[in-house]
């Protein structure tokens, strides 16, 4: 029997993008404490917050994935920014210089064959330089303010790169081939959870 697909996320992003898949999936955001902890890189960071939402939202008899992303400078983490003067802050640091986005996914099959399979995604990132009409112009359509690193690539960010070395899904927020990937993991077909015929 194929268990209820959850995912522990309230991302508009990570929901189109298994949308689009036409997966059959059941929403379960979650709160779980983000800060950081003294000298946790970005990968083992986005990791364990990802396996920590996993665990928040399992239930008994359901299959829960869960994901964190967050962009990295130089190994510095920009979380989402928390006014205008942060996300121009940061588009200014990004600007032509290559950094990395990584997002840890968790995959929790709970019940009496509990299992879980957790992976993290990195994709090296090149943006343009930006002057600051550019960043202006940026802040004032809105979209930085609820985005990792104050940018959407699937948006009007995609004029901010250059280039992208790594999974496009990844930058967006959820790298659907490392998904995938843990499915396998776990003995399932990610298709298998598809509305369609």
């Amino acid at each position: 029997m194929t268990p209820r697909l959850v995912l522990a996320s309230a991302s508009p992003r990570r929901r189109a993008l298994l949308g689009a898949l036409g997966l059959d999936f059941t929403l379960r955001p979650v709160a779980v404490d983000e800060s950081l902890r003294p000298g946790e890189e970005p990968a083992a960071y986005v990791r364990r917050l990802a396996r920590e939402k996993a665990a928040a939202a399992a239930r008994d008899g359901e299959l829960v994935l869960a994901a964190d992303t967050v962009v990295a400078l130089a190994g510095e983490i920009f979380g989402k920014p928390a006014s205008a003067e942060e996300a121009r802050s940061m588009l200014a640091r990004l600007s032509g210089r290559a950094h990395e986005v990584y997002t840890g996914v968790a995959l929790r099959l709970t019940g009496p064959a509990a299992k879980e399979a957790i992976a993290v995604a990195r994709t090296t990132v090149h943006f343009a330089p930006l002057g600051a009409a550019e960043i202006d112009w940026y802040l004032a359509s809105g979209e930085p303010f609820d985005k990792a690193g104050a940018y959407a690539i699937q948006g009007l960010g995609a004029l901010l790169v250059d280039a992208i070395e790594g999974n496009y899904t990844n930058v967006v927020g959820l790298p659907l081939a490392t998904v995938r990937q843990l499915f396998a993991e776990l003995g399932f077909e990610l298709l298998a959870f598809s509305r369609r015929p």
